[in-house]
């Protein structure tokens, strides 16, 4: 099969998502200027460079309250921060329910029941007690084709990793199976690895 995007595919459900698969997910929080708090996963995301250490994550809907983007990159516009938290499979029903298309007023934390801590070097919240948290001051938002597609990157300023997913001193990822997005409405976790040297090692 071969279909061109702007011609359509023809199939009952996109199966783009489902291509570049499997993705992380950034589950983002933010503040806004007026101390409103938002907590939002995107699977559009991952890390960029290694020094300093930056991420990204894309947004790609929009909400009629927030001038034709969504709460995540409408705080970030104002507050130059945000936190990238880590989802492990344990939490995969409290990260579903912040997916809602709520309005900007409901903190996310509270209507899911998540336990908030402070960050240390932005003034945000983060996901208290998940494997780590990722704290970002901005560097940038482009607007990608699209009405309403925006790439946000970020500087990772500090960084919080729950002591029992250390193993000898590496961050064991087995230790709480990292969630994944996969097409459709599908998900997956890490949960065995393997290991491969690069040729010359």
């Amino acid at each position: 099969m071969f279909y061109r995007p702007e011609d359509g595919h023809g199939l009952p459900h996109n199966p783009f998502n489902a291509i570049v698969t499997p993705r992380p997910i950034g589950w983002i929080s933010t503040r806004g200027s007026d101390g409103s708090e938002n907590l939002a996963p995107y699977s559009f995301f991952n890390a960029v460079a290694y020094v300093p250490p930056q991420v990204m994550f894309a947004s790609t809907t929009a909400k009629p309250d927030r001038d034709g983007t969504k709460d995540s990159v409408s705080n970030i516009r104002d507050t130059g921060v945000f936190c990238v938290n880590v989802v492990e499979y344990a939490a995969r029903d409290v990260m579903n329910v912040t997916s809602g298309p709520w309005d900007k007023e409901v903190d996310e934390f509270t209507k899911a029941g998540i336990e908030r801590a402070e960050c240390d070097t932005i003034p945000c919240s983060r996901v208290a007690n998940t494997p780590a948290n990722l704290e970002c001051k901005l560097t940038q938002i482009l607007q990608l084709p699209g009405e309403a597609n925006f790439a946000v990157f970020g500087e990772v300023t500090g960084v919080h990793l729950r002591d029992d997913c250390l193993v000898d001193g590496m961050f064991d990822v087995t230790k709480f199976q990292p969630l994944a997005r996969l097409g459709y409405r599908d998900y997956s976790r890490v949960a065995d690895l393997f290991s491969l040297k690069r040729p010359g090692e």
